[in-house]
């Protein structure tokens, strides 16, 4: 839910207050700032969290915190090429590509009632995926809006 509000909140502030002429370059501007500045935050979860986070991945596969802090240091490079001009069209569908590889582990945790912020406490189940999901399909749909079209 804190990427949403990250998300709606840094879009919002910067179609207000930026003093875009162009509306539509404006637009474009403020959504992939925003998706920026929502990958920088989910990416200091990807370290503060790592172990408890490692607990998404699935039993089976090796090297979960090194999966974890990879995908954050990812989450930081999609936040840079969002922002450039050049790199902007291919950033955006690898990160769509990214955020669809990402919903495996987030139903495993929902079922298995991971809590990404502390391992101790038992996480919302899976009646989080009837907002994880969706949640999901926004993010791309707002990639493919913003970056790729």
């Amino acid at each position: 839910m804190k990427p949403l509000f990250v998300l709606l909140i840094v879009y919002i502030a910067l179609l207000a207050f930026g003093g875009h002429t162009q509306f539509d370059k404006g637009n474009i501007f403020a959504g992939n700032m925003a998706m920026s500045v929502m990958l920088l935050f989910t990416a200091i979860g990807h370290f503060k969290f790592k172990t408890s986070m490692a607990a998404m991945i699935p039993l089976f596969i090796p090297k979960k915190v090194e999966i974890i802090v990879l995908t954050g240091v990812l989450e930081i490079l999609f936040a840079i090429g969002l922002t450039i001009v050049y790199t902007r069209y291919f950033t955006g569908i690898v990160l769509i590509v990214f955020l669809i590889c990402l919903l495996p582990a987030n139903i495993y945790a929902a079922k298995h009632r991971i809590n990404y912020e502390n391992l101790y406490q038992p996480g919302p189940g899976p009646k989080y995926l009837w907002f994880r999901i969706p949640f999901q399909f926004f993010l791309m749909a707002w990639v493919w809006y913003f970056s790729v079209r």
